[in-house]
């Protein structure tokens, strides 16, 4: 099992950048898929970018192509969620998620995931 922590989110004006950070333990994780996942109030939660276990493959939402760049430190076993050019539709509370792979973890079927870090974007 890995566990998940997530650091970073705050609020920030429109156009402004923040970087998610998500601190995982356990030793599968270097083997794992791993992504980030947003919620906003009223809204399901939804698939914003992922990375694979070996770091070489990255996946995005539309949303967020070209703003986002997501990250892996395999050997500190964290990874980040670089948001850059923010807008107000980006306020939600981040997960972090981990999986076996990409199609598990992109389908929302992460085996593990954080308690959350909120970003707000003030317009």
């Amino acid at each position: 099992q890995v566990q998940l922590v997530e650091s970073g989110g705050g609020l920030v004006q429109a156009g402004g950048s923040l970087r998610l950070s998500c601190a995982a333990s356990g030793r599968t994780f270097r083997s794992y898929a791993t992504g980030w996942f947003r919620q906003a109030p009223g809204k399901e939660r939804e698939f914003v970018a992922a990375i694979s276990w070996s770091g070489g493959g990255t996946y995005y939402a539309d949303s967020v192509k070209g703003r986002f760049t997501i990250s892996r430190d395999t050997a500190k076993n964290t990874q980040f969620l670089q948001m850059n050019s923010l807008k107000p539709e980006d306020t939600a509370v981040y997960y972090c998620t981990a999986a076996p792979n990409i199609a598990v973890l992109s389908a929302g079927q992460g085996h593990s995931w954080g308690q959350g870090t909120q970003v707000t974007v003030s317009s």
